[in-house]
């Protein structure tokens, strides 16, 4: 599924700015370009220059507005200085989406504390710091939607990934609570779980491995960046001003 083949949900996000954490590559650049092809202006963040560059450009060549904004999310003076570039540049946040994450794959027993702090820190304490810089704005414009990208490791477990399932729990836990304290502000915060989505780290398992995962996918196939782009869109909407500390499982199934 390219991105000049699949048409995404239809929403009007004109005149408004996002921040995609993880811009440059999977899930996270595919939700950068659905916001730019909708009208937001994106600032695209993570630590690949070169590949923020190439999200970047995917989003104006289509028509769209974006910026490219080296950061790493587990330090706070690098994240606080985002989210005051691009308040500088356009005056404003309406969206945050905290996509950014990483795997260090291995079984408890020979899990290393370096392992465990680098998952913890890029998945959890990213969210947590992104959140809570972009929310000090939103809450005084009353307005804003927050999407934190978990992962269905976070609500079943997976061998191999203690630290990895931790995180992405942990942001669930996050996302329930940070709604309950911004729904007053009308600040919507929801989550996201993706299952098996297309990637450079799903081909890397080989063909006979995801034969296997197919099969228990009731949907039997693995899922497309593009549409945890669009289950975004959705939320992002004002089409979802009434749903906040929601978790959406978007999974072909597997989870039922």
């Amino acid at each position: 599924m390219s991105d000049t083949a699949y048409e995404h949900l239809k929403v009007d996000l004109s005149g408004q700015t996002a921040i995609v954490t993880g811009a440059s590559q999977g899930i996270g650049k595919a939700i950068a370009i659905a916001l730019g092809a909708c009208g937001a202006k994106v600032a695209c963040a993570a630590r690949n220059a070169e590949k923020l560059a190439e999200t970047v450009k995917a989003i104006e060549d289509a028509g769209g507005e974006a910026a490219a904004f080296s950061c790493d999310v587990t330090n706070k003076d690098s994240v606080e200085s985002v989210v005051d570039a691009v308040i500088e540049k356009w005056e404003k946040i309406d969206i945050l989406i905290n996509n950014a994450g990483v795997t260090r794959d291995k079984l408890l027993v020979g899990m290393s504390d370096e392992d465990w702090d680098l998952v913890m820190d890029t998945n959890l304490k990213g969210t947590f710091l992104f959140t809570r810089a972009a929310a000090k704005l939103m809450r005084r414009k009353r307005t804003g939607r927050i999407v934190n990208i978990s992962s269905v490791s976070g609500l079943i477990g997976n061998p191999g990934q203690a630290n990895y399932s931790a995180s992405k729990a942990g942001v669930i836990g996050f996302t329930r609570t940070v709604s309950k304290e911004l729904a007053g502000k009308k600040v919507m915060v929801n989550a996201i779980c993706p299952g098996f989505i297309a990637s450079d780290m799903t081909k890397a398992l080989g063909e006979v491995v995801m034969g296997e995962v197919k099969k228990r996918i009731p949907s039997k196939r693995i899922g497309e960046p593009e549409e945890i782009a669009d289950a975004v869109l959705f939320l992002v909407s004002k089409h979802s001003s009434y749903i906040t500390g929601q978790v959406l499982t978007v999974d072909g199934g597997m989870t039922v």
